[in-house]
C-alpha cells in the first residue's frame, strides 16, 4: 500500500514545488498590474490636458491652429521635456527610500525637487516671452509666430503647477498610490474640456482661452492631489512639514536630475527634429502631415508603455531600496511580460486597420494612402518604444540614468538622425526614410538598454541604494 501511494505523493510534491516557484511571479504580476493599469488612465489624461484644446482650435482657422501647433512643439522641446526629465530623478530617490522604509525622506526629496524645478521655470519663462521673435529669426511666418508667442505667454502659468504635479506624481507613485492620481486627472480633464470650449468660443478668447484652460486644469489637479497628501492616512508616514532637510537634498536631486533630463530630452528632441526635417522635402505639406499623424499615433500609444515604465521604476527601485535584488529581477520580468503582450495587441490592431487609419485625420486620398504605407513601420516602432520604455524605467529606478543618456545620444544622434537623412534625402525615400531612421535609432536604443540591463549587478545596485539612503553619501551612481 505504501509503495502504491508513492507516485501520488510525488505528484503532490511536484505540484507544490511548482506552485511555490510560480507564486512570487504571480504575486509580482498582481503588483505590477495594480500600478500600471490605473496609471494608464492617469497618464493618458495628463497628456490630453495639454493637447485636447488643439482639436477645438482647429475650428477657429488655420492661423490659430498653426500657431498653437508650433507653440506646443516649442514648449515641449524647451520646457516640458526638461521639467519632466528632471522630475524623473525622484523615481530613483523617492522609490528607493520607500523601499528602505525611510518614508520621511520622501517628503524632503519632493520639497527639494519642487524648489529646484521652480528655479528652472524662471529661464524657461523668459525664453517663452520672446518666442515670437525667436521664431521669426528662424524664418517662421510672422503671423504664425505672433500667434505662437501670445499662446506661450499665457501658457507660462502652467509651468509651475506642472512642476508640482510631476513631483507629487513621483511621490505617490513611489508608494503605489495610483488611484488618487487617476481620480484627480479625470476630474481635471472633465473641467478642462467644457472650460476650454467656453473660453475659446463663448468668451471669444481664442488661443489665450485655450492656454488659460490648461493652466486652470493643472492647478485643480495639483490642489486635489495636495489635499489628498495632506489629509489621507495613506500618506501619514511620508507626509512631513517643510524644513531645511529639503534644501539639503537638492544637491542629491541635481545629481540624478541632469542625466535624467538629458536621457528624456535626447529622445524627445529627435522626434521633433525629424518632423522639422520633413519640411525640407519636395512636398513638405504632405510629408509633414503624414509624419505628424504617425507621431500623434505613436505619442498617444506611448502613454501606455510609459505607465509600464512607471511600474517598472517603482517596483525595481522599491525592491532595491529594500535590499531584495532577486525580487527586482522578478519585477522586471513581469513588467516586460505585460509590455510585450500589450504591444503585440496594439501593433496587430493598427496593422489590420491600416486601410482606414488615415480617415481619422484627413479626407485626402493621398494622405490616407501614405499613412497606409507607413503603418508597418510605426507598428515596429511601437514594439521598440514599448520595450525601451520599460528598460528606461528600470534605468531610472536603479539610478543609472547617466548610462541611459549616453545610449540615447548614440542611438539617435549617431545612428538614428544620420540614417534618417540618408534614407530620406540621399536615397529619396521621403517620409518613410525619415521614419526608418528613427526606427533604426530606437532599435539601437532598445538593444543597448537590453544589454546594460542584462549585465547589471543587481546586488551591487541594491547595496548602493541602501548606502545612499542610510548614510547620505555623495558617491557617483553605481556602475553596472
Amino acid at each position: 500500500m505504501e509503495e502504491a501511494l508513492l507516485p501520488s505523493e510525488n505528484v503532490e510534491d511536484t505540484r507544490s514545488r511548482k506552485e511555490a516557484t510560480c507564486k512570487p511571479y504571480v504575486e509580482e504580476l498582481k503588483r505590477v498590474n495594480s500600478i500600471a493599469l490605473p496609471m494608464i488612465v492617469a497618464t493618458v489624461g495628463q497628456y490630453l490636458l495639454r493637447v485636447s484644446p488643439i482639436f477645438m482650435l482647429g475650428h477657429l482657422g488655420e492661423l490659430q491652429l498653426s500657431g498653437v501647433s508650433i507653440a506646443t512643439s516649442f514648449s515641449n522641446v524647451t520646457g516640458f521635456s526638461v521639467l519632466f526629465g528632471m522630475s524623473s530623478a525622484l523615481e530613483t530617490l523617492c522609490e528607493q527610500a520607500f523601499g528602505a522604509e525611510q518614508c520621511q525622506r520622501l517628503g524632503a526629496y519632493t520639497y527639494g525637487a519642487i524648489i529646484y524645478l521652480f528655479m528652472v521655470c524662471i529661464p524657461i519663462s523668459l525664453l517663452w516671452i520672446f518666442t515670437d521673435k525667436l521664431l521669426i529669426l528662424t524664418g517662421q511666418d510672422p503671423a504664425i509666430a505672433t500667434e505662437a508667442g501670445i499662446y506661450l505667454i499665457w501658457f507660462i502659468p502652467t509651468l509651475f503647477p506642472y512642476v508640482i504635479l510631476q513631483s507629487l506624481v513621483r511621490f505617490l507613485q513611489a508608494q503605489s498610490l495610483i488611484f488618487p492620481m487617476l481620480y484627480s486627472t479625470v476630474a481635471s480633464l472633465c473641467l478642462q474640456v467644457p472650460l476650454c470650449w467656453a473660453l475659446v468660443f463663448k468668451f471669444n478668447l481664442g488661443n489665450t482661452g485655450a492656454a488659460l484652460s490648461i493652466g486652470i486644469s493643472y492647478w485643480l489637479n495639483v490642489i486635489l492631489l495636495g489635499l489628498y497628501v495632506k489629509y489621507s492616512s495613506s500618506c501619514k508616514n511620508s507626509r512631513v512639514p517643510f524644513s531645511m532637510d529639503a534644501l539639503q537634498t537638492m544637491g542629491e536631486f541635481l545629481r540624478f536630475a541632469i542625466p535624467s533630463a538629458v536621457m528624456v530630452c535626447l529622445e524627445w528632441w529627435a522626434f521633433e527634429l525629424i518632423i522639422l526635417l520633413s519640411g525640407l522635402s519636395r512636398n513638405p505639406q504632405l510629408e509633414t502631415s503624414v509624419l505628424s499623424i504617425c507621431f500623434t499615433i505613436t505619442a498617444l500609444h506611448y502613454q501606455i508603455p510609459a505607465s509600464f515604465s512607471a511600474a517598472a521604476s517603482a517596483r525595481v527601485s522599491n525592491e532595491l531600496g529594500a535590499g531584495n535584488p532577486q525580487a527586482a529581477r522578478v519585477a522586471l520580468c513581469m513588467v516586460l511580460l505585460v509590455s510585450v503582450s500589450e504591444f503585440l495587441v496594439a501593433s496587430t490592431t493598427l496593422f489590420l486597420c491600416r486601410t482606414i487609419l488615415g480617415y481619422a485625420f484627413s479626407d485626402e486620398k493621398e494622405v490616407i494612402s501614405y499613412v497606409k504605407d507607413m503603418t508597418p513601420l510605426f507598428c515596429i516602432s511601437i514594439m521598440m518604444d514599448s520595450t525601451q520604455a520599460v528598460l528606461s524605467g528600470v534605468a531610472r529606478g536603479s539610478g543609472w540614468q547617466h548610462l541611459g543618456a549616453y545610449v540615447n545620444l548614440g542611438a539617435y544622434y549617431l545612428v538614428g538622425v544620420p540614417t534618417a537623412l540618408i534614407l530620406g534625402f540621399a536615397l529619396h525615400l521621403r517620409g518613410m526614410g525619415l521614419w526608418g531612421g528613427l526606427l533604426c535609432g530606437a532599435t539601437v536604443q532598445t538593444l543597448s538598454l537590453s544589454a546594460i540591463t542584462s549585465l547589471t549587478n543587481w546586488e551591487k545596485q541594491s547595496m548602493e541604494a541602501r548606502r545612499r539612503i542610510f548614510e547620505g553619501q555623495k558617491e557617483e551612481p553605481a556602475s553596472v
